[in-house]
């Protein structure tokens, strides 16, 4: 049997198949609809249909999708497609298709991809982030996702900064009600945000990174970034020591990061020797829907 995954994005569906030694068999978009929670279900369940007259084998499904199923109510909350929260996607779907599937947030199915046949095979404990609007992460020990009693592991981006600078603090205010979170200076807003402050001009993140490359403006702030980057994630290799810490997400195309980065979390990780590995991931944007896949081996 197929495995078939289905990424939940705020403006595209993706879906895929892999066979049993996860070999891509088709993969397809179709657009999200905008704030209608049933046209969506009817999207997710007439794209897994496509999929599977394509291939002609019924699958398995898994669903990734911003946000998370609450432990106490199993309605769906902290997604960016807002029209699906409160809402009891899982059993919704269950019901309208008439076989069990598998839910994981989006941070939790790439790090599970990554772990299972992309950057980070083989590692026993991996810590997958994603960093683009926003910043996430999920956790993976021994090829299984931790998830939580709360349902919240991995949630690293709303965290405050670790060792802050006076300059730092509080911090930027971020939409979950705090200030100075991880979120609001590694996401690729809190980046341009960053350049802005100290500049006055604004940029996108891509542009900055583009114009460090003579701009010592921007270089000072690609900097201030990787520094703040290596004292997040030291923070995590302190809590959770891991094997690998694969970046996923439009900021992990900054390459310089994975040379960078290691070299300055030395100062803040509390051993010796740091073993834990830095690396980019193997299937990029396409990670999160083979992770949703992924979540029947699991």
């Amino acid at each position: 049997m197929i495995k078939i995954g289905i990424d939940l994005g705020g403006t595209k569906i993706e879906g895929i198949a892999l066979d049993a030694d996860g070999n891509e068999l088709i993969r397809h978009r179709v657009a999200t609809p905008s704030g209608d929670y049933a046209a969506t279900l009817k999207a997710i369940i007439e794209l897994t249909g496509f999929i599977e007259s394509k291939t002609g084998q019924t699958g398995s499904i898994g669903i990734g999708t911003p946000g998370a199923l609450s432990p106490a109510t199993q309605l769906l909350r902290n997604s960016n497609s807002v029209c699906m929260n409160g809402q009891p996607v899982k059993r919704d779907l269950e019901k309208r298709m008439g076989r069990e599937i598998r839910m994981a947030n989006d941070a939790n199915c790439f790090a599970l991809s990554e772990a299972t046949d992309g950057a980070a095979r083989g590692a026993g404990v991996v810590f997958g982030v994603i960093i683009g609007t926003g910043t996430g992460a999920g956790i993976v020990i021994d090829g299984k996702v931790l998830t939580g009693p709360n349902a919240i592991a991995g949630e690293w981006g709303h965290n405050p900064l670790p060792w802050p600078m006076d300059n730092e603090r509080p911090g930027p205010d971020c939409y979950c009600g705090k200030q100075g979170c991880i979120e609001t200076f590694l996401s690729g807003p809190g980046l341009s945000a960053d350049f802005l402050a100290a500049t006055g001009v604004q940029k996108t993140a891509h542009e900055i990174v583009q114009l460090a490359q003579g701009n010592t403006e921007a270089e000072a702030c690609l900097q201030r970034y990787e520094n703040r980057m290596a004292r997040g994630l030291a923070h995590i290799i302190n809590i959770l020591d891991p094997d690998v810490i694969v970046l996923g997400g439009g900021m992990s195309n900054i390459k310089r990061l994975y040379k960078n980065v290691p070299q300055l979390w030395d100062e803040y990780v509390f051993s010796d020797v740091i073993n834990t590995r830095l690396v980019a991931p193997v299937y990029g944007d396409s990670s999160g829907v083979r992770g949703a896949a992924w979540l029947w081996n699991i």
